[in-house]
């Protein structure tokens, strides 16, 4: 068998990065809302977050722009990424939300029936907490 026909095809993420330009608001943000210290942090550079089967990295976008190590990256504006939770959490995530002080930008009700919770990060990045059956439709 050649090495080529073992391949499998990609169906997990193993990173997902959001950008910034005030890291130090960032990760007290992100800190409260995961309730987790980061794995590791360079202060004005980025910020990594190790969560369930996954990272979470937050860059500064004009430091990406000049590595060495790996191809220069980054992203400018505002991104999207969502958090997976149980439909039955949703209620509680609303709560919690308000607790942290977090605005809640819009409850969604989708055609079929789950939920999705949207909100901002101090970038502007707009984050979601949403069950997976809203893509089992």
């Amino acid at each position: 068998m050649r090495e080529i026909d073992a391949v499998k095809p990609l169906r997990r993420i193993l990173e997902t990065c959001l950008y910034g330009d005030d890291l130090e608001a960032m990760e007290t943000f992100y800190t409260r809302l995961l309730e987790t210290e980061p794995l590791t942090s360079d202060p004005g550079h980025y910020v990594f977050y190790k969560l369930d089967g996954c990272m979470l990295l937050l860059f500064n976008p004009a430091r990406c722009q000049d590595n060495e190590d790996i191809p220069p990256h980054g992203a400018r504006g505002q991104g999207h990424m969502a958090f997976r939770v149980e439909e039955a959490e949703l209620p509680a995530w609303k709560t919690r939300l308000a607790e942290l002080g977090i605005p809640l930008e819009m409850d969604h009700l989708w055609d079929k029936g789950p939920h999705s919770l949207y909100f901002r990060d101090p970038a502007g990045n707009s984050l979601e907490i949403a069950p997976m059956s809203l893509w089992e439709q």
